[in-house]
């Protein structure tokens, strides 16, 4: 099994639970087990247009490969009605794989690590709040880079009956 993190984000629409629905779509997956969830940030918006964005990161466990993840990741993007009219136009959902265990590429389908990792605050605060000494080679401890997004308006949302931050948020046998 190895160990990812997909960010999800949107802003289209009420964002929360399309990004809650879409968790647990993946829960049911049973090629995959997330493991943890971070609560939701809502950010403005970086190189793109439109209103405010909401965020947050799982941490899964998966037996695909990093195209099969993918996959799944942008089927369900279709699901949830994802449009893709221009470069970083407004959305109901992105699923962003941010990385995944051991693999370094950079093939025009699927970079990994995300080539802006670093470069966002909506990424590196989710994905902190859930491995807080998460560390990249070629890159370092992430919380290293905080310093550099700290312009960047963000907030952490107020979670709502949610164990954010905890392993075993969404489990398949809790579905």
């Amino acid at each position: 099994m190895a160990r990812a993190y997909i960010g999800f984000g949107g802003n289209i629409g009420d964002t929360r639970q399309l990004i809650t629905d879409a968790i647990i779509c993946l829960a049911q997956r049973c090629e995959l087990q997330i493991m943890a969830k971070s609560c939701f940030y809502q950010s403005a918006p970086v190189d793109a247009v439109g209103g405010d964005y909401i965020n947050s990161v799982i941490e899964i466990e998966t037996q695909l490969t990093p195209y099969g993840l993918l996959h799944i990741c942008q089927a369900v993007e279709q699901e949830f009605g994802r449009e893709r009219p221009y470069a970083n136009a407004p959305r109901t959902l992105d699923l962003d794989i941010l990385s995944f265990e051991g693999v370094v590429q950079s093939e025009t389908e699927l970079m990994l690590p995300h080539p802006r990792i670093t470069e966002r605050s909506f990424v590196l605060l989710p994905l902190l709040e859930i491995a807080p000494d998460f560390f990249l080679p070629n890159f370092g401890e992430l919380k290293a880079y905080l310093p550099k997004v700290a312009h960047q308006r963000i907030e952490k949302l107020p979670c709502r009956n949610c164990n954010c931050g905890e392993k075993d948020v969404y489990s398949q046998s809790a579905h």
